[in-house]
């Protein structure tokens, strides 16, 4: 039987807890003063949606949107705002932030929790190197909302407020794995074998039935992420393209993609995308994933097919999506997600 999670309304817990949650309030603040500051428009989407996503590893909440003619269309809560967001951007929005709420099952620890905030924010016709930016100065507007001047998290730190160390993902294999990660890409495909050799050879347990992909991770998660966001926060970059999710192709480039993910204190704060404006190629990716979902979870999600239309409008953006909770922790001095939530969801 799973542990039962602390009921957070009694008297002594929430008094325990109080102190993150008002700091909660004054980074949520601080952040959407410099978004209004910056000129962006702040949106609200809608939770429900035809897809909830459309990633191998997202587990969505189910339910069913019931019209007059009684008849039940299968709906889902979202994990991300980012199809409705870029809806808006085909629409003629061109600087958009929403601080949305999202849901993800299967997934509830230290750093993850069924319901939480997302703050995503766009950039229509700039790069993606903008949103770099933007994080520094956000981190630094969370630091400054609790008087923060330094955060931590398990024994790491960092400075909020030094320039962001940048580092791309090939780099990152090369220092801390030995690996040439670039070497085992062709075409904008990723050659399994060659990569589980690569990681054999550095000692990397990985399962017969892993692809790429899987390694790809496994090796991130041992070999590289215990090196990133120490001392200052790290933006690993130029993700290879079998990872590019989202994100366009670096221009002359069949091996690596425009996305990048930030890092602090070792904790994955923000995923950005130089945005992918191809219907096709994204519908392609959808499909991919769709299929590796259905090998290894044994479901599918739908296309939202008025999505891959607007896409086809939608203008060349940059977009991110950074865990606020998250933040908020770091912000705070909080080691659990759970203290900047004021009412976790209930096992």
């Amino acid at each position: 039987m799973a542990e039962k999670t602390p009921t957070f309304w009694l008297p002594g817990r929430h008094a325990a807890r109080r102190a993150h949650l008002l700091n909660r309030g004054r980074v949520m603040s601080a952040l959407r003063a410099w978004f209004a500051q910056a000129g962006f428009i702040e949106v609200e989407t809608a939770a429900i949606q035809v897809s909830p996503g459309n990633e191998t590893h997202l587990h969505a909440f189910a339910t069913a949107l019931i019209g007059t003619d009684t008849l039940h269309r299968p709906r889902y809560l979202r994990t991300s705002p980012e199809f409705a967001c870029k809806k808006l951007l085909a629409a003629g929005e061109t600087r958009i932030v929403d601080f949305a709420r999202v849901f993800r099952n299967r997934e509830r620890g230290p750093l993850h929790h069924p319901e939480f905030m997302m703050i995503e924010w766009y950039r229509a016709h700039e790069p993606y190197e903008a949103l770099m930016d933007d994080c520094a100065a956000l981190i630094a507007a969370a630091a400054r909302a609790t008087g923060a001047t330094r955060f931590s998290y398990r024994g790491r730190h960092i400075d909020p407020f030094a320039p962001l160390h940048r580092l791309t993902v090939a780099e990152a294999f090369a220092r801390y794995a030995g690996i040439d990660l670039l070497h085992t890409i062709s075409g904008g495909e990723g050659d399994r074998d060659r990569l589980a050799r690569a990681a054999a050879q550095e000692g990397i347990a990985y399962g017969s039935d892993d692809d790429w992909g899987d390694i790809f991770s496994r090796i991130l998660v041992e070999k590289i992420e215990p090196h990133l966001g120490n001392e200052t926060a790290t933006i690993l970059c130029e993700y290879p393209l079998p990872h590019a999710a989202l994100a366009r192709a670096k221009p002359g480039s069949d091996k690596v993609a425009e996305r990048f993910e930030i890092y602090a204190c070792g904790i994955e704060l923000g995923n950005a995308f130089a945005e992918l404006t191809d219907p096709g190629e994204q519908r392609r990716r959808f499909n991919a994933a769709m299929d590796e979902k259905q090998r290894i979870h044994g479901e599918r999600y739908p296309i939202d097919e008025d999505f891959l239309d607007a896409l086809a409008q939608m203008p060349p953006a940059s977009g991110i999506a950074l865990g606020f909770e998250r933040l908020a922790m770091l912000a705070s001095g909080a080691d659990h997600i759970e203290q900047v939530i004021w009412t976790p969801v209930q096992d």
